[in-house]
């Protein structure tokens, strides 16, 4: 296959209603509110207020236009492939319509043999604005959505993108992804799936289901051979030679001595070279197709209620052994996506720093490129996959299921092969939406065809051996019989009303699997000097800027007006005041955060027996805004990055809340192997021994300490687990007593942990 890249500088025209043409220059990939920004058209949107400029722009036209030559025709086929159209374009090369997209989210191929020619070829992309063709039909009574993202219902485009309460509203434009021009083999593999159907590690035996399907390309093909080879570090492990009697087929391999993947903590990720070719009978090869793939299965065990310990289950067991999931959801890398593969190793390299063994790709988002999925399957990452639907309640006509179908077809064939990939889930909260949230308290096991029948479907014919779970969280029809119960859903987001981290919503969740929980952190006076103008950096309270970070969608839409307020009193539960100074006040919010993250984790941690695990919200920010995140869209870390990395560590000592006065310490162990040692727990300013403690853990068990007597007065007590046989130390710690407590002192126990967030200027 011969390749032209079409990537590079282009010219872009657009226009406002009403308005002639005017020009820039574009890069593609690229959105068109960074060509605006580098043109002087548009100032920088991540500063004060300017990301409502580009709200001027979300009616125009836009047309891309490049030149590229072919010194000759070749012989094949031509492909003509963006990777990533955004949103509604129409191509034309050499002014023929070569083809029309609708989606952002999958790719578009165009044939375009016959338009090519050999020389000039001028190819254009005309792209209609996503805000006018949402309004192109008028929603149902049945749907519904946030007040500013009624447009995006029908349009198939990350929904973060028109305003969420973690991105900005830039709806956008462009080619976003990369562009090329490929000839077609005439002979060519079309489909390959990659399947563990069983392993075994105590015999290290396994079988795996292979399906593939080819273009014959000429009319011998008969006489065709096929070779499929496994091979692991250069090791054949699996070889065979087959006549073609169909241009289809599927074998089940059976593997001895087999080596697998397992996810981060619990072993090696394993991987095998998989090779497939294609030969003529004079043994010439016609095509070839390579990957990596993971020799593992992946089970998710789920209850339709709970009613706690031993009365429930929402767990995941890799190769028939129960993997206690620590992890992040995975948000937008930028809320321009052309900039996400920029973003992306860094901010990786930062969940596995803070030792994720599972991240949830959140359904508001973009479906992350292979990119993303080889580095979690190369680092034992699972990844939990929702289908690119969030919170509202979507259209159920015929023709949007069929884009829902089309669209969860090619993804899945696209992700499949991954051995990361663990669980399918239909979307995100539409249950919540439907049952809790909207005024029509709306059953989603009768009303929402596409979690129910179009993916699960889609899952069952494209992907049959994995998970699919159709919502998250998912209300059962057991669970909408009981009204829907806080304390009986087995897996759940915990957000609720944020006002004590320690408080009854939290402390009395039954829920087995937590896959959104977190808590507001401020950024850093440094980053907020960087989005904000200098006169609206203090005070916080009327400010309109601020507003817009917490992030207001558009201006005097105050449905995340609450966000900067509740930041204030999550403060005052700790500190009992609100700090004034900026200082202060991002210090104080990033110790509120950092200490709400670190117990969430660590409370469903300590009851692993029957807690499945928990995903916490978010690794890093896709823009300069107030939020969850422990790392701001600067690359900032907050305080609680270094408590959560203390927190996840797979062996790890764990204070739990007093019961009767005394507080009772666990020591987790997530590895597959036992563990024992030693545990010191010292009173951090006094440096008084309060528990010195042999322990033995099995693998993936914890193990109980004797208790320690609550302190009358706040008090800040650091752990040291010393294991057999390893110099390093793990350390932790754990504030006991009575709140408020007193800033400057928190600031000193600080220092004694050695823990700071970047950002903060000495004073």
């Amino acid at each position: 296959m011969n390749t032209w890249n079409l990537n590079g500088t282009w010219r872009l025209k657009y226009r406002k209603p009403g308005d002639e043409w005017s020009e820039i220059p574009a890069e593609v990939p690229g959105n068109v509110e960074l060509d605006l920004m580098r043109a002087g058209v548009l100032p920088d949107l991540t500063r004060g207020n300017n990301v409502y400029r580009a709200l001027e722009f979300e009616e125009c036209e836009w047309l891309y236009e490049t030149v590229f030559r072919l010194d000759a025709l070749p012989a094949e086929r031509l492909r003509l492939v963006f990777d990533g159209i955004d949103c509604f374009a129409t191509v034309r090369l050499n002014g023929v319509e070569a083809g029309r997209a609708a989606n952002m989210l999958i790719a578009h191929a165009f044939d375009v043999t016959g338009l090519a020619v050999a020389g000039e070829n001028r190819l254009e992309v005309a792209i209609a604005p996503a805000v006018a063709e949402g309004r192109r039909l008028p929603p149902s009574p049945s749907e519904n959505a946030f007040p500013g993202n009624w447009e995006s219902l029908r349009v198939r485009k990350a929904p973060h993108m028109y305003g969420w309460d973690i991105a900005p509203r830039l709806v956008s434009a462009g080619i976003w992804r990369g562009v090329r021009l490929e000839t077609v083999p005439a002979t060519a593999f079309r489909d390959i799936y990659w399947a563990t159907l069983e392993a075994d590690p105590d015999s290290s035996r396994a079988k795996v289901l292979l399906a593939w399907d080819l273009i014959p390309g000429c009319a011998e093909w008969r006489k065709f051979r096929l070779s499929i080879r496994l091979s692991h570090d250069g090791e054949t492990a699996f070889e065979s030679v087959r006549p073609l009697f169909s241009t289809h087929g599927k074998q089940v391999i059976e593997l001895t001595d087999a080596r697998f993947w397992w996810p981060r903590g619990s072993g090696r990720p394993d991987r095998y070279e998989a090779e497939l070719r294609l030969f003529d009978e004079s043994g010439r090869m016609l095509a070839e197709d390579r990957q990596r793939i993971g020799i593992r299965t992946v089970r998710l065990s789920r209850t339709a209620v709970t009613g706690g310990p031993g009365k429930g289950d929402f767990s995941f067991y890799v190769n028939d052994r129960r993997i206690y999931i620590k992890g992040s959801n995975w948000v937008p890398l930028d809320a321009l996506h052309s900039r996400d593969a920029a973003r992306l190793e860094e901010t990786f390299a930062m969940a596995l720093d803070l030792n994720c063994n599972m991240l949830r790709c959140w359904g508001g988002n973009v479906y992350e490129d292979h990119a993303f999925f080889e580095l979690c399957d190369a680092n034992g990452v699972l990844v939990w996959q929702d289908f690119s639907l969030a919170c509202f309640l979507y259209p159920q006509d015929r023709e949007f299921c069929d884009a829902i179908r089309a669209e969860a077809e090619f993804i899945i064939r696209k992700l499949r092969n991954h051995p990361s990939l663990a669980l399918w889930a239909g979307n995100n909260e539409i249950d919540s939406a439907g049952f809790d949230w909207g005024p029509l308290k709306s059953d989603p096991n009768r009303w929402d065809k596409l979690s129910r029948e179009v993916l699960a479907q889609a899952v069952q014919t494209f992907d049959p051996v994995r998970d699919y779970l159709p919502s998250s969280p998912y209300y059962a029809p057991e669970l909408i019989a009981e009204g829907a119960p806080h304390g009986r859903k087995p897996e759940d987001h915990l957000w609720g009303p944020r006002n004590d981290f320690k408080g009854d919503f939290y402390m009395k969740s039954n829920a087995h699997f937590v896959s959104e929980i977190g808590y507001h952190g401020c950024p850093s006076p440094a980053s907020m000097r960087d989005m904000l103008d200098p006169e609206a950096v203090w005070p916080w309270r009327e400010n309109d800027q601020w507003l817009t970070r917490a992030v207001r969608p558009m201006p005097g839409e105050d449905g995340y007006n609450y966000r900067i307020p509740l930041m204030a009193r999550q403060i005052a539960v700790l500190f009992d005041s609100e700090p004034q100074t900026l200082e202060e006040f991002c210090l104080a919010s990033q110790i509120s955060q950092a200490e709400a993250d670190k117990f969430f984790i660590e409370k469903w941690r300590s009851e692993k027996e029957w807690r499945g695990g928990l995903l916490w919200w978010n690794v890093r920010d896709c823009w300069p805004i107030l939020s969850d995140a422990v790392v701001d869209w600067y690359g900032r870390r907050k305080l609680a990055y270094a408590y959560i990395k203390a927190s996840q560590r797979d062996v790890c000592t764990i204070v739990t809340e007093a019961a009767q006065g005394v507080h009772r310490p666990v020591v987790v162990n997530d590895t597959a192997r036992p563990v024992s040692g030693v545990v010191t727990i010292r009173d951090g300013e006094s440096g008084e021994v309060l528990l010195r403690a042999d322990f033995s853990c099995a693998a993936g068990e914890p193990a109980r300490l004797p208790g320690i007597p609550a302190p009358a007065a706040p008090a800040l007590w650091i752990s040291e687990t010393r294991l057999s046989g390893d110099a390093e130390v793990g350390r932790n710690h754990y504030i006991a007593g009575p709140r408020p407590f007193e800033l400057p002192r928190f600031r000193r126990w600080l220092k004694l942990l050695g823990y700071a967030a970047d950002g903060f200027e000495r004073e």
